[in-house]
């Protein structure tokens, strides 16, 4: 057999062992196969199949013909014994003299050893896939750092950087009920945001009512100030809340949360104001 012929022949066993073979494919295979003694095509192809299942991974499944072959050959040669068998490496000739038999032996048991080997290779990999989380990384991207996402407290934190506030203290209001409660709420003009931080006020039932915050502005007239937004309480102790004015707010004299109907109202009537905070010196840069 020349160079080409038997370098076209590795590369069909190789194909056939890890893939298979197409019918023109399997065709030219068995041409060549006719009357060659230099290879054992049986011990070939179980070695390469074994080499092959090292490299799946444990989401890939065994291909079906290496699946279909290792069964149906396995009785066949773990009980093969002593029967001579033909040297699988190029540029051997002729077959194997029977006091040379334990190398044929030898051989197919080494090419069982690799599937073996392998097997156990890949139940390895298994185990570790399965009991290890996934990262799934896109080739060649970088990783992409995912922005912490902040609460109203940090939000308030953050502000309390901004020079020119304006703060004042929680005091409560004209509801009986209320007897503690404390916090401050700070407000920045140029960034027109600002936070109230509360304890003490009562978490409330938001069927029966909800908290509203008033904003009295010096730009405003006093019997209609700023509508800061509305909000719950839904746990006890510290609470920060965002403020949502609905209008610009230029110069903040008062803060004030009356307690109100469900969805809240234009214009409150005041009689249930939970707590007021009075602006007494302006700005603040930092509590």
């Amino acid at each position: 057999m020349n160079e080409n012929t038997q370098d076209m022949l590795f590369d069909l066993l190789i194909k056939k062992a890890v893939y298979g073979l197409d019918e023109a494919e399997q065709q030219n295979l068995d041409d060549l196969d006719r009357g060659n003694t230099e290879i054992d095509f049986d011990s070939f192809e179980i070695a390469t199949a074994a080499v092959s299942m090292v490299g799946l991974s444990a989401d890939e499944p065994l291909p079906a013909h290496l699946r279909s072959r290792i069964l149906t050959d396995a009785d066949q040669y773990f009980t093969a014994g002593e029967t001579p068998v033909a040297s699988p490496w190029p540029g051997s000739t002729g077959r194997i003299a029977a006091e040379n038999k334990s190398f044929g032996s030898w051989f197919g048991w080494f090419g069982w050893a690799a599937a073996a080997a392998a097997c156990i290779a890949l139940a390895v990999n298994i185990g570790l896939t399965r009991f290890q989380p996934k990262l799934e990384v896109a080739q060649n991207q970088p990783l992409v750092e995912v922005p912490r996402v902040l609460t109203p407290a940090d939000m308030r934190n953050d502000l309390l950087r901004t020079p020119g506030l304006i703060k004042a203290n929680w005091a409560v209001g004209n509801v009986k009920e209320l007897k503690q409660l404390s916090g401050d709420v700070v407000w920045s003009d140029e960034k027109q945001a600002g936070y109230m931080r509360l304890r003490g006020l009562p978490v409330n039932d938001t069927a029966k009512e909800t908290y509203q915050l008033w904003i009295f502005d010096k730009t405003q007239d006093k019997a209609t100030p700023i509508d800061g937004g509305t909000f719950d309480v839904t746990s006890d102790g510290d609470v920060v809340i965002p403020i949502t004015a609905k209008l610009k707010a230029k110069g903040p004299e008062m803060f004030a949360i009356s307690i109100e109907k469900p969805g809240g109202v234009v214009v409150s009537k005041r009689d249930k104001l939970a707590a007021i905070a009075k602006v007494e010196t302006q700005p603040v840069s930092s509590s």
